[in-house]
């Protein structure tokens, strides 16, 4: 059953069963042949296409911010911004992706050899709850740009949202945009894997790799993003101010609920206690309460469950020695609440510091030097980003080198941007998105050789 419920009130907002196995080959085929036809268009022709959905999109960007801040429990304006970067991120696309997928022309001995990219055919995805929007359409827009079809299996609690967004894809079936939905049973994920030519996952490690394990069986291409525990990373001569505010809105912004969070602090000896004073005083700032209402900067969690396990894991994080700092207590009332979490002096053999924190809770620790905090941010089974803050940006250049993540911010909090590619490595999973590099990833690169008759 795919539902959508209140983040406060629990009232039902939007419900569907789950299709059928049979429901579900049915519609494939028809996207099949859709797709068939949308490949022989031109790029510009497919750009024009996604175009036309981007200014759909933001017609109704209003209505989709307010759904997602509804059933996902985020503050409202960052579901506004969710949108923002949506459309620009179709637009992007829609304006690069003709010349990035040009045939490229090769000089060797042959009359004429060149590189040509084109689609592999229909790509399944299953997709999460946190950023149902942008999540979908980052892996949708670029496969679609390269000729691709595009199913996907939203998550099941955001099921209102995702429906009014297919909904504006199907306002547009003129355009050709062969984008559909898979309101599929957890069950019947592996059949669609099998009937479809390339898969796609966003979601926990567990779950991508028994995902991952189903495609590779079938010789699927896949690509997964598998989420993070990146390390903010302080030095000595840092902008303290700037850092604790960065580190805290990096952390507690969407509720912590994101992969691409600041979840563990690295902190030089000498400067340890200036910065926590400076960053427990941002996260006191901090308030609760209706994500309606722009009056709040720390919105309620997604679902209890998330929430019991982020308890869980400090609990038994202060149990093999660390020291509370603030919060870690689930409150009283209605909604899925939980504090702004400081743990100091956490081990790192500890749950906080090997598993990926969901939610608004972070984990401290205090480095030596440079080597021991490269160490330290390595000591992780993630990869998925790293900051670093540093006045001496060589020394930032050597610590970003030795670290083994998919993208170091210096100076700057993790985050993503459409020109650069997306992902991570080790446990945070394998390929990329956005950027030249994400168009890329679901494309035959096919090599041309022509000889002179």
């Amino acid at each position: 059953m795919f539902r959508s419920t209140h983040i406060l009130s629990g009232a039902t907002l939007y419900e569907r069963p789950a299709q059928s196995a049979q429901a579900f080959q049915t519609a494939l085929s028809g996207l099949k042949t859709r797709q068939r036809a949308f490949a022989s268009l031109s790029a510009t022709e497919r750009a024009a296409a996604l175009e036309a959905f981007g200014g759909r999109l933001e017609a109704e960007s209003g209505r989709l911010a307010r759904m997602i801040c509804e059933e996902v429990g985020r503050c409202l304006r960052e579901c506004e911004a969710e949108l923002a970067k949506s459309v620009e991120l179709v637009r992007y696309y829609a304006r690069t992706a003709p010349e990035l997928l040009a045939a490229k022309a090769v000089p060797t001995q042959a009359a004429v050899s060149e590189v040509r990219f084109e689609p592999l055919g229909v790509v399944f995805a299953v997709m999460p709850w946190n950023y149902p929007v942008w999540q979908i359409l980052r892996f949708a827009v670029p496969a679609l740009c390269a000729g691709n079809a595009c199913t996907v299996k939203p998550a099941p609690s955001v099921a209102r949202v995702s429906a009014a967004l297919f909904d504006l894809v199907s306002d547009g079936l003129s355009d050709g945009l062969p984008l559909m939905p898979a309101w599929l049973s957890h069950a019947d994920v592996e059949q669609a894997i099998a009937a479809c030519d390339a898969f796609a996952f966003t979601g926990s490690a567990d779950t991508g790799r028994r995902l991952a394990a189903i495609a590779a069986g079938r010789l699927k291409k896949s690509v997964l993003e598998l989420g993070g525990s990146n390390a903010f990373i302080v030095l000595p001569d840092a902008d303290l101010a700037q850092a604790a505010r960065d580190a805290c809105y990096s952390r507690f912004r969407d509720a912590g609920q994101s992969c691409n969070a600041a979840k563990r602090i690295i902190l030089a000896d000498e400067i340890a206690e200036p910065f926590l004073r400076l960053f427990l005083a941002e996260c006191a700032k901090l308030k609760t309460g209706d994500p309606l209402d722009p009056a709040t900067t720390l919105a309620p969690m997604h679902r209890s469950d998330l929430r019991d396990k982020v308890h869980a894991q400090v609990r038994d994080t202060v149990a093999q020695g660390a020291e509370l700092l603030c919060g870690g207590h689930i409150p009283a009332g209605s909604g899925f609440f939980y504090p702004a979490t400081v743990l100091d002096n956490v081990p790192p053999h500890s749950r906080m510091w090997q598993e990926e924190v969901f939610g608004p809770a972070v984990a401290v620790v205090r480095a030596r030097n440079t080597a021991h905090a490269a160490e330290l941010a390595d000591n992780s089974p993630y990869g998925l980003g790293a900051s670093i803050y540093t006045a001496d940006e060589d020394a930032a250049r050597r610590l970003a080198a030795s670290l083994h993540t998919g993208a170091v911010y210096i100076n700057r909090h993790t985050s993503s941007d459409l020109r650069l590619p997306f992902g991570g490595v080790k446990a945070s999973g394998y390929g990329r998105e956005l950027s030249e590099f994400g168009l890329y990833e679901f494309v035959n690169v096919k090599t041309y050789w022509q000889n002179k008759p």
